[in-house]
């Protein structure tokens, strides 16, 4: 009990803070539900995308990378179970990364659906996260394909740099920060993955383009795949993304 209670204790909580949270969930108790799946080669936009996504339906974003990584820094029974496959050197079980998804809808913050990027990677996978949200009687509304060239995606790879706290995606040349290398909001450093090289690129289009049409397959037979055009300019795939969801 006391540990419920310290939970939900808000007393040293900014006001400011606490306000801003109200207002978010005044503006967002209109909103209808949406679960939405994000596929797409790296470079092709999703970085771009999914904060306005989040914040225009009101959605959380889940990332199984951070979500593990979240998992294992708070010590929670599933993050333990997690430490200890990776310090033995071996995958996550698909089950234990549906376990942490279905732990983290649950928050408050999913209450309106969710965004989820980077998984499913496989078919088994795909059918696993149907499972779990047939079980809670929910399903995905919609999977959007960042449909676009693997010629295109060089030049978007090798100038990305990324703030790594919120997500946000920057490019020397199609959509540069205001400051070069630093993020518009927060005025922090932006960083530059390791592997935005053509090298390291060609061999993840390949795995990806092995890998995920599959479950762009799977989901074409339940109806909910929407193709984007994702050549196109950001807000231009933006305008397209709200039509198909309005």
């Amino acid at each position: 009990m006391a540990a419920a209670a310290a939970a939900t204790d808000v007393s040293d909580v900014p006001t400011q803070d606490l306000m801003s949270e109200l207002l978010r969930r005044f503006k967002c108790a209109t909103k209808p539900e949406k679960r939405i799946i994000l596929v797409g080669p790296p470079g092709c936009g999703k970085g771009t995308q999914s904060p306005i996504l989040k914040e225009e339906h009101c959605l959380c974003h889940l990332a199984t990378g951070d979500m593990l990584r979240a998992a294992v820094a708070a010590k929670t029974s599933l993050g333990l179970t997690a430490k200890e496959a990776m310090e033995k050197g071996e995958l996550v079980s698909d089950d234990l990364v549906i376990a942490i998804i279905e732990e983290a809808i649950k928050r408050p913050s999913c209450e309106k659906g969710f965004i989820l990027d980077g998984f499913p990677r496989t078919v088994t996978q795909a059918e696993k996260l149907d499972a779990m949200l047939q079980q809670r009687g929910t399903k995905v509304e919609k999977v959007l394909n960042f449909d676009i060239e693997d010629s295109i995606l060089e030049e978007r790879i090798t100038g990305r740099w990324i703030h790594s706290a919120s997500g946000r995606s920057y490019h020397t040349k199609f959509a540069p920060p205001k400051v070069p290398g630093i993020d518009d909001i927060t005025g922090e450093p932006l960083i530059q993955r390791k592997d935005d090289n053509a090298d390291v690129l060609r061999s993840r289009l390949e795995a990806f383009h092995k890998q995920t049409q599959p479950v762009i397959d799977h989901y074409i037979g339940k109806g909910v795949v929407v193709n984007l055009h994702a050549e196109k300019p950001p807000p231009e795939v933006t305008a397209e993304i709200q039509k198909v969801l309005a």
